[in-house]
């Protein structure tokens, strides 16, 4: 592919926090760089490239708002190179089969960034190297095997400047007003830019807990569990937000007991 500079991207990616900090990185390679428009789900993205001329260059999150990006390779023919921006190393091996010249864990590191755009502009100069000589059945086989990488990190925004935290640190999640909180183990807390469900499938379940619709715990942050009437248990946290009541429901509450005894 040839193209002259900027080089046109497209952004593909769910994550405010996680579009800025992609484009701050792209603003400071050497490489001209233009962000023509960003995207949150397959069907934004669908209806864009339907009624567009192709980028030089795509970053592909894996989840994204209505589903996998992998959506995206079923509804349009995507003749230009992507690459995949994930947290889940399974995930990634896939990409091999959709014209992916590389994948970049998040958070994405400049380093790392660099060394894919260098690996862009080698496959430009030898076309039959972009051929991938992967065997597509071991790839099969390995997806099989291997279950997706869980969320170890996370982005904040604090005034202008972003700040990362691991899921060591932090204390629990909880929603109220329809913002999702992340309290941490120093006592600080920040906004996250997840729902409480999408939490509930980023987080590794052998450390984190969904109490019910409002909380997302982990065990560490326990301070006592008491029985509660029809069944259910409630819960105390060492530093709870407010003074309501934690309760787990019927429903749930034998699961929790088998998590506590993990």
């Amino acid at each position: 592919m040839h193209y002259l500079y900027p080089m046109k991207v497209i952004i593909i990616e769910d994550e405010e926090l996680a579009v800025d900090t992609l484009q701050r990185q792209l603003n400071k390679l050497e490489t001209p760089i233009e962000v023509v428009a960003t995207f949150d789900s397959v069907k934004t993205t669908v209806e864009w490239l339907t009624h567009h001329p192709p980028p030089d260059l795509a970053f592909f999150d894996i989840q994204l708002a209505d589903g996998l990006s992998f959506g995206i390779f079923e509804q349009v023919k995507v003749t230009f190179p992507v690459i995949f921006v994930t947290a889940y190393d399974a995930y990634a091996l896939r990409a091999f089969k959709v014209n992916s010249i590389d994948y970049l864990l998040k958070p994405v590191e400049a380093d790392a960034l660099k060394n894919a755009l260098d690996k862009l502009k080698l496959l430009q100069k030898s076309p039959e190297a972009t051929q991938s000589s992967v065997d597509l059945r071991v790839i099969q086989q390995m997806l099989a095997r291997t279950t997706p990488r869980y969320k170890t990190r996370f982005m904040v925004k604090i005034g202008d400047k972003l700040a990362g935290f691991t899921t060591e640190e932090v204390e629990y999640f909880y929603g109220e007003n329809k913002i999702v909180w992340m309290r941490l183990k120093n006592g600080r807390k920040y906004v996250v830019d997840y729902t409480l469900d999408d939490l509930e499938d980023l987080l590794d379940p052998n450390q984190f807990f969904r109490l019910n619709r409002k909380y997302i715990a982990t065990f560490e942050s326990i301070d006592e569990t008491i029985a509660y009437t029809n069944s259910r248990l409630k819960v105390k946290l060492l530093h709870p937000p407010d003074t309501e009541d934690i309760l787990i429901s019927r429903e749930k509450a034998e699961e929790f007991r088998v998590w506590l005894g993990k």
